[in-house]
């Protein structure tokens, strides 16, 4: 079985939540951030997780990990963008044979979409999780005029837990020149092809307090069937 490692990127300002720090916004009386390093604890392929934050969180996220008692949890401390908080978690991470990574502000991931992930290792070098487009995507020029309408067949939004073996990793997370938004994004651009697994609706980001409204709803739902 595959030794797992997992880096958790939650070192982001949260500018858009109005002041609000939404790491630690109450869902049905645990905190947003608690949601998916829960997950990750009580997973048996997981060996170690590190939790990138940044300096103004970090006290509380130690605070929150022995309150909760996490065992294989770390921190350090985040950058300015994703790709240099995830590669700040890498240096300190144990030896693995693949990484998984996940925002933290995710907070609905399961344990069936870190097993697909890790399933996949066995075939692949990178897979992240993804659903399918429900709206229709349109391509528009500086001035927004319609350029093309790809089909929705072909098109995947991409979340996260996104999975890389430890060799893709290392190779992805040489040249941190350009801005990205996620790390098959590097992965691509190191030469590695990317395997989209399935994710869920309910894998939401919490982006704004509209989607802090959204994610305790589902929370909600979750209690009812759990």
């Amino acid at each position: 079985m595959a030794r797992v490692g997992v880096i958790v990127a939650a070192a982001g300002d949260g500018r858009r939540m109005g002041g609000m720090e939404k790491l630690f916004a109450d869902l049905t009386g645990r905190p947003l951030l608690a949601w998916s390093v829960d997950m990750f604890e009580s997973c048996p392929d997981v060996a170690c997780i590190v939790i990138a934050m940044n300096e103004r969180t970090i006290v509380s996220g130690r605070a929150l990990a022995r309150e909760r008692g996490w065992r294989k949890c770390r921190f350090c401390i985040g950058g300015a963008r994703r790709q240099d908080s995830v590669a700040s978690a890498l240096s300190v991470m144990d030896e693995v044979d693949c990484v998984l990574v996940h925002d933290g502000d995710r907070p609905f991931v399961t344990a069936g979409m870190i097993e697909r992930g890790v399933v996949l290792m066995e075939k692949v070098d990178v897979a992240v999780a993804g659903v399918p487009v429900k709206d229709t995507i349109k391509i528009v020029d500086q001035m927004d005029n319609v350029c093309t309408t790809p089909s929705r067949e072909s098109l995947r939004l991409v979340q996260t837990p996104q999975v890389l073996r430890i060799e893709a990793m290392r190779a992805a997370y040489r040249d941190l020149a350009d801005d990205v938004t996620d790390d098959a994004t590097l992965a691509e651009r190191a030469g590695f092809p990317v395997r989209v697994y399935e994710g869920s609706y309910d894998n939401i980001k919490i982006t704004t307090p509209e989607d802090l409204v959204l994610a305790r709803a589902i929370a909600r739902q979750w209690g009812e069937v759990q």
